[in-house]
């Protein structure tokens, strides 16, 4: 009887608590990448559109011709591992080099908070009631001494006569017809005809202090030539720093993804996955050298058949360590990203002749409560097979689907051109949400 009773409260429940779930994002949201110049100089390129549950690459998506991630008057939120970063504004499309680049005005978040502080001082300021009217000090007087008579009145100033007043002259005869009334032509973006289905994007209207008035986008697209990705990460560039950007106006707020640890434990976890890494390096070495002696047919077969050896430690450059948590459940999450070289040998019969490569690594594990690293992504490659494994830069966590967990975002490079991956970090493994075209 009581297990019934609480089956019976069970079921009342359940209803309740997924009604309380948040619903899944339908967008649309969409993603791009700010590339913010040591100058103040901004432009933004397009990477996706989550519309309905879907990704779809948003320098195509509704080009009409100008593509929908980049129409006259969105705001996109530029976000660093989750934290804002500031708001930029596109005001103009430009197309140039098979890419679509966004200009527009940009205004960091420092300078966002002291407007705001401004505004805010000034209204109350402007709230305050008008401050009383001070009096002189106090004059000491003898008493018995006389006040200073007040000065009377002057009296009014006598009124003409009839005859001193000035008749009115005719209004002189109008020439012209008044003007009539002008009206505001319409601008290029009222005229185009506009699908009423179509999804509209916005981040949200500033206010007047955080942008200013962008111009109507022109019919025609204006082709000009579009400066190149940066190829650096934003932690390593010094001219150009790249930084997602997100447009949506029902989307969460920006939380951070940052896992802040003590030198100790961030000590500990880079020697584990720079050991992880080392493996990764010598696996790749030791296929290079495979296939380079199997490419050999002077090659005795006993030097392919024999004990393989263990290759000595390679040595790391330009290594660059991310922790995150991306789902807020204290579970950190690497990122590794560095450049490695195999130890030169002397040049003999059988001797590695790769061993004068330079490693790009990327490498991505997850660490869990008893302090074990687990792989959940490897990509080593090397500057001369580009054309057979891309190599992949990474970039930042962004949440580009809206559910406020945090995804990792990629440029894939390769000798076919550059493309952008967002994978999504599920136990052991990655989960590619989005994956871009090459030569974009």
């Amino acid at each position: 009887m009581a297990l019934s009773a609480f089956g019976l409260m069970l079921v009342q429940l359940l209803p309740a608590q997924t009604a309380a779930r948040k619903a899944p994002p339908k967008g649309p949201r969409a993603l791009g990448l700010l590339q913010l110049s040591a100058n103040g100089k901004a432009h933004l390129i397009p990477i996706t559109i989550l519309y309905d549950g879907e990704f779809y690459d948003a320098s195509a998506y509704k080009a009409a011709p100008v593509p929908m991630a980049l129409e006259s008057g969105i705001v996109y939120e530029a976000v660093r591992a989750g934290v804002s970063q500031g708001l930029f504004t596109v005001s103009n499309a430009l197309h140039g080099d098979n890419i679509w680049v966004g200009e527009g005005t940009w205004q960091s978040a420092a300078s966002l908070a002291a407007a705001k502080a401004a505004a805010a001082k000034k209204k109350e300021a402007s709230s305050k009631p008008p401050a009383e009217p001070v009096e002189g000090p106090p004059v000491l007087r003898r008493a018995g001494a006389a006040k200073t008579p007040e000065p009377p009145p002057s009296a009014p100033a006598p009124e003409p006569t009839p005859a001193s007043k000035p008749s009115p002259s005719p209004a002189p005869a109008s020439t012209s017809p008044a003007p009539a009334p002008s009206t505001a032509s319409a601008s290029p973006a009222e005229q185009q005809e506009q699908d009423p289905d179509r999804p509209r994007l916005k981040r949200g209207v500033p206010s007047p202090v955080e942008q200013k008035k962008p111009s109507a986008p022109s019919p025609a697209v204006p082709k000009a030539v579009t400066p190149k990705p940066a190829a650096s990460t934003p932690a390593a560039s010094g001219s150009m720093q790249s930084i997602p950007a997100i447009s949506d106006a029902s989307g969460p707020d920006p939380q951070p993804y940052t896992n802040n640890l003590k030198p100790d434990d961030e000590q500990a976890l880079r020697k584990k996955i720079l050991a992880l890494a080392a493996d990764e390096v010598r696996a790749r070495a030791a296929q290079l050298a495979a296939d380079s002696t199997e490419s050999q047919p002077s090659a005795h077969p006993s030097s392919r058949s024999g004990t393989k050896t263990k290759l000595p430690q390679p040595t790391f450059e330009d290594v660059q360590l991310h922790v995150f948590d991306l789902s807020n459940s204290n579970e950190p999450v690497l990122v590794l990203t560095a450049k490695a070289r195999m130890p030169s040998r002397p040049k003999k019969a059988g001797a590695d002749p790769q061993s004068d490569l330079e490693y790009l690594l990327t490498l991505v594990a997850r660490d869990d409560i008893y302090g074990e690293l687990h792989k959940a992504f490897s990509n080593v490659s090397d500057t001369q097979h580009l054309d057979v494994l891309p190599r992949m830069e990474f970039i930042d966590a962004v949440d580009a689907d809206g559910d406020g967990r945090g995804e990792l975002l990629f440029r894939q490079i390769s000798a076919a051109g550059n493309a952008f991956v967002v994978y999504r970090v599920i136990g052991d493994r990655l989960w590619p949400l989005f994956e871009g075209t090459p030569g974009q």
